[in-house]
């Protein structure tokens, strides 16, 4: 059974923002030379980013729960181009900041009620590909809109970029006008569960761990991401040039996690989260192990994007089927888990940096990252296994 065309559409939406999101990591440089501050203050942009995403995700769902979900889509995109235009046009560092924590509120209100839709089009047997289609929009963002920003900024300055994510975002403004349902609830559900009762479902112990296992390997993400062009430039010893093309390779893997997720996660998921968030922890060790040999960094990164966003679209799905309970609330849960850590992971690798450890030393904090969540994981089996109920995945 195919997937409803609006379905595309929000993955099409979701690919503009998470170019977005994204491009700063083929940026930094620039950007810090432009504005006259250090690579660390550069990478928390994209921690701005992050952190307006976590605090927009469930004021921005609360904020629109009563609107037709096709005019809050509307409203959040449109939003999300303003600020890029005064983030193109500003001269100012702090100014350029704000724009990215108004913009990431925007984009926090997108992606919520965007996961929510997605899921309620289609019947359970495709929730998961419904869920990665959504996802995919930001690895073709990685694969195309990052590298193309990055080369963007290479070529006529950093402001292309922020340029480009406007003018790419209207497209995909005219297709959910044309195809989204315009309902309150986008389908023929009863009226929206009460705020206190998604509450209890969000903060009960069922969720608590899947909400930081996905902050922790999200985190373990985007410290190594933000500062992927330092280390291929400064470390590995690659020209500026290679960049965008280790970063579409990144986002090559990451589409092709993603679409393995959609399609066998939900099989035996908890055998895919165990093995994906092993295979991350020893990913993130032997790139900062090999960090330079340009020709082992360039075979790693495909390979993490793959365990990266496989494993997450994986935990975003089982996020989804647990908050059932919270239909207004879930994606907007997913958001901000997601975005906790790609707002703690650029700090802690800046933190690193300015440590005087090395551009090796995000990758390692990375690795450190995923060695909690696996702990966090492990715990939950263990709490789960003693209280005598059983684990279903």
């Amino acid at each position: 059974m195919p997937l409803p065309f609006a379905v595309y559409v929000l993955g099409l939406a979701v690919f503009a923002q998470g170019t977005s999101e994204f491009m700063l990591s083929g940026l930094v440089s620039s950007i810090a030379a432009d504005l006259g501050v250090s690579l660390a203050a550069a990478g928390l942009l994209t921690s701005a980013f992050a952190v307006g995403m976590v605090l927009g995700a469930p004021l921005m769902a609360l904020f629109s729960r009563t609107w037709p979900r096709r005019r809050a889509l509307l409203f959040f995109l449109a939003v999300f181009v303003a600020a890029h235009i005064a983030g193109a046009l500003t001269p100012s560092y702090g100014v350029l900041l704000a724009t990215r924590f108004v913009g990431a509120l925007a984009n926090a209100g997108f992606w919520a009620v965007a996961l929510t839709a997605a899921v309620s089009m289609v019947p359970d047997r495709l929730k998961g590909r419904a869920t990665a289609v959504v996802v995919g929009g930001v690895t073709i963002a990685c694969v195309v809109g990052v590298p193309a920003g990055a080369a963007l900024g290479e070529r006529w300055g950093w402001r292309a970029a922020f340029w480009a994510v406007a003018l790419v975002s209207l497209p995909a403004f005219a297709a959910i006008l044309r195809t989204v349902p315009g309902g309150v609830r986008g389908d023929r559900e009863a009226a929206p569960v009460p705020v206190r009762d998604e509450l209890r479902v969000l903060t009960g112990p069922r969720l608590r761990p899947t909400l930081l296992t996905m902050a922790l390997v999200q985190g373990a993400t985007f410290c190594a991401f933000s500062y992927l062009e330092p280390l291929l430039t400064r470390t590995a010893g690659l020209g500026a040039a290679w960049v965008p093309a280790a970063l579409a390779l990144f986002g090559a893997g990451a589409f092709l996690g993603v679409t393995v997720a959609g399609r066998y996660a939900e099989r035996r998921p908890t055998a895919f989260l165990t093995y994906g968030m092993v295979a991350l922890a020893l990913g993130w060790s032997a790139l900062a192990l090999t960090a330079g040999r340009p020709v082992a960094v360039l075979v790693l990164i495909p390979l993490l994007g793959l365990l990266a966003f496989g494993t997450g679209t994986a935990l975003i799905t089982r996020l989804l089927g647990q908050a059932a309970g919270a239909p207004t609330l879930a994606g907007a849960s997913a958001t901000a888990a997601f975005n906790l850590g790609a707002a703690v992971g650029p700090w802690a690798g800046g933190l690193a940096l300015d440590a005087g450890l090395g551009h090796r030393a995000p990758v390692w904090v990375s690795a450190a990252l995923m060695g909690l969540a696996l702990v966090v994981a492990g715990a939950r089996r263990v709490a789960v296994a003693v209280s005598g109920v059983r684990v279903t995945g």
